[in-house]
């Protein structure tokens, strides 16, 4: 599975890419609103990359590897996966994003992001896209607001006690926005698609922002 956006291509995880998430996941500035915002060893690394290649066997979707299309270089991850960090709102299935802080205010997020929201409608045939922030996260919030998701609720995550902010967007309100009730794509994609549900999640996702 990969989408092709006009600046980047979202891909499956390679072995190399390892090396990249490492040094995004220590940057303090990259995880200043993750979680706790705590910083994470090669260890910690490690083993969500295992699971979130894993994640992609199991339900058909995931973080999709995040690259420029000129140059191959990673910025990042975009993608789609279960909360499971965030038990009040399941079912459900969140978009959200990380990238290296060389690569923040260009637009990537929200590019990248269109794409995923495209895939998880059209080819998950999802029925409703939460994303999930720290309040304070302005830079988050407004990707949110331009893929037209609105407020759902502030909450708490009860692993660190943090407040979160929840927005999210029906299928409905996607195909309103769109103007073509959900059948042109937004970027162009190579791979077998799904048409399932989302079921109940059965790993932990990756860490989300």
């Amino acid at each position: 599975m990969e989408l092709v956006t006009e600046r980047l291509r979202l891909r499956m995880w390679r072995d190399e890419d390892l090396e990249a998430l490492v040094a995004l996941d220590s940057d303090p500035e990259v995880m200043r609103f993750i979680r706790d915002g705590s910083t994470r060893d090669r260890a910690q690394v490690t083993a969500s990359f295992a699971l979130l290649r894993q994640n992609w066997a199991d339900r058909g979707y995931g973080l999709f590897a995040t690259e420029l299309v000129g140059s191959g270089e990673l910025v990042g991850w975009v993608g789609i996966t279960v909360p499971n960090f965030l038990p009040e709102i399941l079912p459900a299935v969140e978009i959200g994003w990380r990238l290296g802080r060389a690569h923040w205010g260009h637009g990537y997020a929200t590019e990248a992001a269109r794409a995923v929201m495209a895939f998880g409608f059209d080819e998950v045939r999802l029925d409703r896209i939460v994303s999930i922030c720290h309040p304070d996260n302005h830079a988050s919030r407004h990707v949110m607001t331009k893929l037209g998701m609105a407020f759902d609720r502030r909450t708490t995550v009860p692993a660190h006690g943090g407040a979160v902010d929840v927005t999210a967007i029906t299928r409905q309100e996607y195909a309103a926005a769109r103007g073509d009730a959900g059948q042109r794509r937004t970027a162009s994609t190579r791979g077998g698609g799904t048409s399932r549900r989302p079921a109940a999640a059965t790993r932990p996702p990756a860490d989300r922002c």
